[in-house]
């Protein structure tokens, strides 16, 4: 039986599950709530631990993948393993993220989703990812989100992650390899914080493979007494190029180093 909450989403995405080139996993409270694939696109729960593998058919264009996730039980902590395998050629668009529904006595609600992509030869990849929490309980809403990116030659990746509001902790941590030639990598992250909520932000990007390109943009704004840290960690190995780029608005006495 469907919670309110669960039943609203469902509603919310009708529209969504129902693309004929879209492939969709959606997971409330631990549980595989709907799945649909398609002809170029697999999703397959993991056996080994919680999780699901999504496998992309070479030269796959203009399909997208949504993996949304939803807590509502309040005290609910929940970690899953994602790992995406695009084929060479694909050009494909992923949308993830978590959103907490807190609204129970003090039991903090928390999700960590790891996610690991590995991405073909020539691939083009953009991927989506939003948390935001919601909730006047005493519990917190805590999202741990990992990012891992393995690119080979010509491959490119546009990442985009935003953290809306609400969310009491975040520790992000984002890893990028660039073992390919002429491999390249956007990484642009949105973050806001408010009341006394703390977040960290980690991000390592390896630029090996000969005329590797990264761009690293962090854009964030903080209010009342919230703390932000970031780490933008670029390491150059070849000739490549990188640069990183850290904009922020700090208001109240809040705090961002």
């Amino acid at each position: 039986m469907l919670n309110e909450i669960q039943q609203r989403i469902l509603r919310e995405v009708a529209d969504m599950v129902n693309m004929p080139s879209g492939a969709v996993n959606i997971r409330s409270d631990g549980q595989k709530l709907f799945r649909q694939n398609t002809e170029n696109i697999e999703i397959v729960s993991k056996t080994d631990r919680d999780g699901i593998d999504i496998r992309i058919k070479p030269f796959t264009k203009a399909e997208s993948v949504h993996i949304p996730v939803v807590l509502t039980e309040s005290g609910f902590k929940d970690r899953v393993y994602n790992d995406f395998f695009v084929g060479e050629g694909a050009d494909v668009t992923i949308v993830a993220g978590c959103g907490i529904h807190n609204c129970g006595g003090c039991g903090d609600s928390q999700h960590e989703g790891v996610h690991t992509f590995y991405v073909g030869k020539n691939a083009k990849v953009r991927y989506i990812e939003k948390h935001y929490g919601e909730g006047d309980g005493l519990g917190k809403r805590i999202l741990n989100p990992e990012t891992v990116l393995y690119l080979e030659e010509g491959a490119s990746v546009t990442l985009e992650t935003s953290q809306i509001r609400g969310v009491d902790d975040t520790k992000r941590y984002t890893r990028a390899e660039l073992k390919g030639e002429n491999s390249e990598i956007t990484i642009t992250e949105k973050l806001l914080t408010h009341g006394d909520q703390k977040a960290v932000s980690e991000m390592d990007v390896f630029l090996d493979g000969a005329g590797s390109r990264t761009q690293v943009i962090s854009r964030s704004v903080a209010q009342d007494n919230s703390s932000q840290i970031f780490y933008p960690r670029v390491t150059g190995n070849c000739d490549c190029f990188g640069h990183v780029q850290c904009d922020s608005i700090i208001m109240g006495r809040a705090k961002v180093r």
